[in-house]
């Protein structure tokens, strides 16, 4: 492509120029000397002119035939059309009082193209261009459309960045637009000076400011990158620190960020003047509201006379005093400290004053946008209704309760308006909603279930009643299941939330072969509903109530578990399966009922900051069906804002199941809870192990040959040394607890734009309580008496003795029955003790779906525990 640079803006224009280099206007040629000066003008000729008609632009000039010219009105024509931008050319010439006008029009626009925008993609700089296709080109547009992309790359950081406008010339007059931008690197900020500070050392300092010097380990951080408001933004963080320090008369003379001579990073310094120290002196409060007394809030003041002074203090103590004036019902509550500063003594004395103010009184409660959810849905959430006196915390907690429902935007508030008369106040809910269908289709891929897929329809706000109505589908290499869900919060407008379920899951339990591959054991078909019903019994705690009804099938490979029995019907054989496998398979009917008692005070139910949870719950199964147990379950959990903005969270959680019947004894290796109703704990729920990796297990172990002394014996493999050659299958106990404590780490703007949360956590946990099954023991060749024999452990337990392993002339005998391999099974992992594991995990909302990745080491671990020190997971959304 062949361009010519723009007349008038040959210079690129960069970042740092401010403001932006103007190039020199065109000059209007001479005018052509007449014939005869100061002739009467006869006739006006315009030639040229294309798109434009004569008249339109004699227009645009005060030259008129009859008017005498002069050279004084032929400048000011040539000067009134340059102005309208129109015309690259223009001359006039006179021959004797007939003027002739030449004029050469600007180009049309035939399109715009932008090259080198690498950093800000073409959607984020096509809105700053106002220049477009079919509009007349002129040189005003182009120049003020380079300013605008320049100063777009200024708000990125990127202060050496320059564009340079080329025009391409097309026939019929047309012409393409390319901007050629030069991005530049990204302006740093190199280096910051603070002078004047005794008191705080400059790393203490920067330690406050939201900038910081460029390091070459924020590469995950846009903190170090120079941005102007946030220069200003440090200045008031400045100012914040030294005044909750004490520093009463702390300013910042001046603050100035230089570009270093490559105009590639900045040198930012301030000039600071710390001031005395000063410390509180009397604090007292004036109230001229009634039930609400000096008497009684000074002595809840936090600060006390002799304490440095902290203005962050004093911010906090007016807005607890207007919360607490609020809560006794006076919403607009004037509360305003003074100073009595003393620099003698360096004392601040402060007199918190409250002004007279009326209890109010909810006059009207208005809700505004929300065109598609009914007015009751928002309505019902409100904890105040009208005629209610005002309280302060109940109109936070509504908004609150508004935000929780999914339906509107985040930044939600509820605005306070006077009403009709003093102690009246309007409640004003200005809603934005957003979507709340949602349709998901997901593909991915972990470590525990290995190629994931799922689909699922939701709408949350059905009809616009708050309902929610759902249907998902998934599938992976051990589960499928599809599952339908409608959920009524109001049932016939009163708080009683009910919902129903349908569901019917294909879930394919494994365990480890010999090779340390994944295998099918058992297979578990469930086919059931659940009806739930819930209601609130404070603010902050509900009750649920449920009912389910659910259909099992377990079974086993025919072909790989079951085996011919002396009748030859093929029965599951427990030399193959084991006994516990066996005892496993069969179809059943559960039907439980079930109740919930639920404590919720957090902030955020998605991604809590503080607050806590507390979930008890009980089921009974044994209302028809035949299975029948009681299982308890207790969760609980705390989080808090620590260090800053460091999330800290404890969680809890146990539970037992006891039997309701008796399907077998001890002594016959059958546990009275069936091998699918029991718990099981490992990957994901304690990092460090692997899936079901904790707990009571049976571990099926080969014999390896050895020659001893000429002889051929067979020893155990030692699954500890070599767990590749052994059968690995948990089966789960009666009770389990786990227990959890968490750091939740932030990171810059940079990272949190990326969706980084890295954490630290500790785990711990046990699952327990479970009868040991029989075990068997089969042997292909052992020693007996000396001589070497071929033996069989039946699933009695019997050995039987089949042929010696060789005759008396030393050739080898062939036994009766061989079976077809050899091995015994061992019984670990039945124990109390916890398993601790430590490490550090990092969520990432990843361009091609969330991502979450764990490294842990097992601290404490039990024989025959299954460790894993890595895993993750990841999907892709679209």
């Amino acid at each position: 492509m062949s361009g010519t640079i723009l007349a008038g803006t040959s210079v690129p224009t960069h970042a740092q120029d401010t403001p932006v280099v103007q190039p020199p206007a065109a000059q209007p040629p001479a005018v052509q000397p007449s014939v005869t000066a100061n002739d009467t003008i006869r006739s006006i000729v315009v030639n040229g002119a294309q798109r434009l008609e004569s008249d339109t632009v004699l227009s645009y000039m005060k030259l008129r035939v009859g008017q005498t010219y002069t050279q004084e009105s032929a400048d000011q024509a040539l000067k009134d059309l340059f102005e309208t931008e129109l015309f690259k050319d223009v001359s006039i010439r006179n021959n004797a009082g007939a003027v002739v006008i030449d004029v050469v029009e600007n180009p049309v626009i035939n399109r715009i193209l932008l090259e080198g925008n690498k950093r800000i993609k073409e959607d984020k700089i096509r809105p700053e261009i106002r220049l477009a296709p079919r509009q007349i080109f002129t040189r005003s547009k182009v120049r003020a459309d380079v300013a605008r992309i320049v100063e777009l790359y200024k708000r990125k950081g990127r202060f050496a960045a320059s564009v340079e406008p080329k025009m391409v010339q097309l026939d019929q007059n047309r012409v393409d637009i390319v901007f050629e931008v030069n991005e530049g690197p990204k302006s740093k900020v190199q280096q910051i000076n603070i002078i004047g500070n005794e008191v705080f050392s400059d790393g203490k300092l920067r330690g406050e400011m939201a900038t910081k010097q460029s390091r070459f380990y924020r590469f995950f951080s846009s903190s170090d990158t120079y941005d102007p408001d946030r220069l200003a933004f440090d200045q008031q963080k400045l100012r914040q620190f030294y005044l909750t320090e004490g520093y009463a008369d702390f300013r910042v003379i001046s603050a100035v960020a230089e570009l270093t001579p490559d105009k590639k990073d900045f040198i930012i310094t301030y000039v600071v003047e710390e001031g005395d120290r000063y410390k509180f002196g009397d604090v007292t409060v004036e109230s001229e509201i009634r039930d609400f007394t000096a008497e009684t809030l000074t002595p809840l003041l936090p600060m006390k006379e002799g304490d440095f002074y902290n203005a962050k203090q004093v911010e906090d103590t007016v807005e607890s005093l207007s919360e607490t004036a609020g809560l006794f019902g006076y919403a607009f509550a004037d509360v305003r400290p003074e100073f009595d500063r003393d620099k003698e003594t360096l004392t601040m004395g402060i007199n918190f004053q409250v002004a007279e103010s009326d209890r109010v009184y909810v006059e009207r409660i208005d809700i505004n946008g929300n065109t598609l959810t009914v007015d009751k849905v928002v309505r019902r959430e409100f904890r105040l209704n009208e005629g209610d006196a005002f309280n302060s915390f109940q109109v936070k907690r509504s908004a609150n309760r508004i935000k929780s429902l999914g339906f509107f935007q985040d930044e939600l508030e509820i605005e306070q308006k006077q009403g009709s008369a003093p102690d009246r106040i309007i409640l004003e809910a200005n809603v934005e909603e957003r979507a709340t269908g949602e349709l998901q289709l997901s593909a991915g891929f972990s470590s525990v279930e290995n190629f994931i897929l799922q689909a699922s329809v939701r709408q949350r706000n059905f009809r616009g009643k708050g309902q929610e109505l759902r249907a998902s589908v998934s599938y992976s290499s051990f589960s499928q299941a599809i599952e339908l869900g409608f959920t009524e919060p109001y049932l016939f407008d009163r708080n009683i939330a009910v919902g129903v379920d349908v569901f019917r899951r294909d879930l394919n339990s494994f365990g480890f072969d010999q090779a340390g591959d994944r295998r099918t054991t058992f297979e578990q078909l469930t086919t059931g509903f659940q009806v739930r019903a819930g209601v609130p019994i404070t603010e902050y705690l509900s009750a649920s109530l449920r009912y389910g009804l659910s259909y099992d099938d377990v079974t086993l490979d025919r072909d790989r578990f079951f085996s011919p029995g002396p009748d030859g019907v093929l029965t599951c054989d427990p030399v193959q399966a084991g006994r516990f496998l066996c005892d496993a398979i069969g179809k059943r009917t559960t039907s439980s009922i079930g109740a919930s008692l639920i404590y919720d005070d957090r902030d955020n139910r998605v991604r809590p900051t503080r607050g806590q949870t507390v979930v008890g719950s009980l089921d009974f199964a044994g209302l028809g069906g035949s299975v029948k147990y009681l299982r308890g379950r207790l969760n609980a959990a705390k989080y808090w804002r620590v260090l800053g903005n460091f999330i800290f969270s404890v969680s809890a959680e146990g539970g037992y199941i006891h039997p309701l019947e008796n399907r077998g004894s001890a002594a016959d290796g059958i546990d009275d809870v069936r091998l699918t109703d029991r718990f099981f704990l490992g990957e994901p729920q304690i990092r460090g192990f692997d899936i079901r990796g904790v707990g009571p297990r049976v571990i099926r172990s080969r014999f390896r040959e050895e020659i001893v002394d000429g002889r051929a014996v067979n020893s155990i493999i030692d699954f500890r040394e070599d767990r590749n050659n052994v059968t690995d299958d948990a089966i789960g106990g009666r009770a389990y607890y786990l227990g959890r404590a968490e750091l939740e780490i932030p990171l810059g703007s940079g990272a949190r734009e990326l969706g980084l949360r890295p954490s630290i956590f500790v785990d711990a946990g046990a699952v327990f309580n479970v009868t040991q099954p029989l075990l068997i023991d089969n042997r292909v060749q052992a020693t007996l008496n000396g001589v070497p024999q071929f033996l069989t452990v039946g699933a009695d337990g019997n050995i039987t003795q089949t042929a010696d392993a060789v005759d008396a002339n030393g050739v080898a005998n062939e036994p009766d029955l061989v079976p077809q391999f050899s091995f015994t099974e061992q019984f670990f992992g039945d124990s109390a003790k916890p398993r601790v594991s430590v490490g550090i995990g990092v969520n990432w909302n990843s361009p091609f779906g969330p991502f979450r990745i764990d490294v842990a080491r097992a601290l404490l671990k039990e024989p025959g525990d299954d460790t894993k020190l890595f895993t993750f997971n990841v999907g892709t959304q679209f």
